[in-house]
């Protein structure tokens, strides 16, 4: 990697073609800061000193044919909005001063008359049109939509030369540019240097690394009709998912898991060193490109030509939005969805996704779901740690696992290690004691809710991100309830109402004069306007025996941990 500064026409210096990748992010600046660059740039006339525009990162881009009119072609890594605004104000400023010979000879090759500077796929028609005017009028035809367009009117209307020096501007402005090498990360480079905080996401640089202008029919065949062909279809892959900390985008998060698969695919042998490098989701397009140079003799094709079929089998499977609608009583791929997306046990997902392409018995495929929901509750239930799960998952594609025996005896061999399967004994213990955090709280009640809730009743079971979470004996329970013999009494009472035999999950949250009353109050409301329990859960299997009791205190809350602990362990087998 080699920084420096540079200006405007040590970039563009008649021997270098500079290409935006073919499947870049649109041009997106707008008038906002149209304004403040025209702002700064007046400033700098005005002031004659130095003005910072910010960082371009290049990376080469190969050898150029002989015959092409430059000698090194680049590609803009980073820097495409500030250069595309920079080269647009400075087309106009040269219209407007009459010196239209002095961009072309600047940001032209004088052989060809073509630009110094190529966009993308979305943006060149619109850039080329702009570049190719010769008196600076407006632009009101079709691109006028076009932000690139935009932006030229909005130079042509507000860009006043007498504020404007043209040799000041491309002598006082400068930029830090960066050079990469072929073994720099571009992505890591980027992510640490731009300062407004936009990252490019990983399937933004595996589209411009797999697709190129010489491939275009690849994309449209492989690319386009399963990632960019409707809205709908943006906006699912463009859903934002929490993994732990950090918040991906749906897109990101199949890549990982479709290269997972090569990844544990035992026939490329790949070494130890390279797993726990390929693990990294941070370096994930880098690893891509590692992968296929070093254990794919360079062929893209062996990543793409599967690439479509499991895109569509991702998209088909991997549903967030189940959260907001109703599930089956029966294990199967909603209920998981669940787990998956409103529990944010994400590292399931590779593993899912090798059982959706590999079993083809829709029985057979929802019995692994089951035992994958069972497993993950009966640990969330104990309060077992996640922290493991990652690497099991990923063993079990890594050893093949497509059986249901199989993945039992998997899971049971995990015994004694921190991936254990937590017993009935262990599975009671947590229903009675166990203090979860608030969302596993209301994903335990919402699954045994949603497998015994009865098929026929009048009350629709909505979806898991309907309902809120309610302790019956409120916390603030000293206000109104009876007051405990003694201090001691007092404590055990303030840590069983944390338990799971005191929660319950509710399609409505309740009034805060409500949510702390006494019982019976907490159950009958005060008036419409302020529903209690009794009306707000109605239909709710597994609230109905206690809205029936007359006192609520610790002797019905361990009664009712005893009875979800039956239902959980019908329902979670092992």
């Amino acid at each position: 990697m080699n920084a420096h500064k540079a200006t405007i026409t040590s970039i563009f210096d008649g021997t270098t073609l500079i290409e935006i990748p073919f499947f870049q992010r649109s041009y997106v600046w707008d008038k906002y800061l149209w304004e403040r660059f025209l702002n700064d740039m007046e400033f700098t006339v005005k002031t004659k000193s130095p003005h910072f525009l910010g960082t371009l990162i290049f990376k080469d881009n190969g050898t150029p044919k002989s015959s092409e009119p430059y000698s090194t072609q680049l590609l803009l890594i980073d820097g495409q909005q500030r250069l595309t605004t920079y080269l647009i104000f400075l087309k106009v400023l040269c219209l407007k001063l009459g010196q239209s010979l002095t961009f072309d000879s600047h940001y032209r090759f004088p052989d060809t008359n073509d630009l110094s500077l190529q966009h993308g796929k979305n943006d060149r028609p619109a850039f080329e049109k702009v570049m190719g005017m010769t008196a600076p009028v407006s632009i009101t035809d079709d691109f006028s939509k076009s932000r690139v367009v935009q932006a030229y009117n909005f130079f042509v209307e507000s860009l006043d030369t007498s504020k404007l020096n043209y040799t000041t501007i491309v002598g006082k402005t400068h930029f830090v540019r960066i050079d990469l090498d072929a073994n720099d990360d571009e992505q890591q480079i980027f992510d640490s240097l731009n300062s407004l905080g936009v990252s490019l996401t990983t399937s933004e640089l595996l589209k411009n690394y797999f697709f190129s202008r010489n491939n275009l029919t690849d994309y449209q065949t492989i690319w386009e009709p399963v990632f960019d062909n409707s809205v709908a279809t943006k906006e699912y892959w463009d859903t934002i998912i929490e993994t732990g900390r950090i918040r991906r985008p749906l897109i990101d998060i199949f890549f990982d898991a479709y290269f997972q698969l090569f990844i544990q695919n035992k026939k490329y042998s790949i070494s130890t060193e390279d797993k726990l490098i390929y693990a990294r989701t941070d370096r994930l397009s880098n690893s891509y490109q590692s992968f296929v140079d070093n254990y794919c003799g360079g062929s893209k094709q062996i990543i793409l030509s599967s690439l479509k079929e499991y895109a569509e089998l991702f998209r088909k499977t991997f549903q967030p939005d189940i959260c907001d609608t109703t599930i089956p009583s029966t294990f199967g791929i909603e209920r998981l969805n669940v787990v998956i997306f409103g529990l944010k046990t994400t590292t399931l997902i590779p593993y899912v996704l090798y059982l959706a392409k590999n079993i083809s018995d829709t029985n057979a495929l929802n019995q692994m779901y089951g035992i994958l929901e069972s497993y993950v509750m009966r640990r969330i239930v104990t309060h077992a740690t996640s922290k493991n799960y990652n690497n099991l998952f990923l063993s079990l594609i890594a050893n093949e696992i497509l059986d249901a025996d199989d993945l039992r005896t998997r899971l049971q061999a995990a015994s004694g290690t921190n991936s254990y399967i937590p017993t009935d004994t262990e599975l009671r213990d947590g229903f009675e004691h166990s203090k979860l955090m608030n969302l596993y709280s209301k994903g335990v009640h919402y699954l045994i809710e949603s497998h015994i809730h009865p098929a026929q009743s009048a009350v629709v079971l909505h979806g898991f991100n309907n309902y809120s979470l309610e302790h019956l004996m409120p916390k603030k329970w000293r206000n109104n309830w009876p007051a405990c013999p003694t201090p001691l009494d007092a404590e055990k009472r303030d840590s069983i109402l944390l338990t799971l035999g005191n929660l319950a999950i509710i399609p409505q949250s309740l009034n805060a004069s409500i949510r702390d009353s006494d019982w019976s109050t907490k159950k009958a409301g005060k008036g419409q306007e302020k529903p209690g329990l009794t009306l707000c859960a109605s239909g709710l299997s597994t609230l109905q025996d206690a809205l029936t009791k007359t006192d609520w205190n610790e002797i019905e809350i361990q009664a009712r941990a005893l009875w979800l602990y039956k239902q959980a362990q019908s329902l979670w087998k092992l």
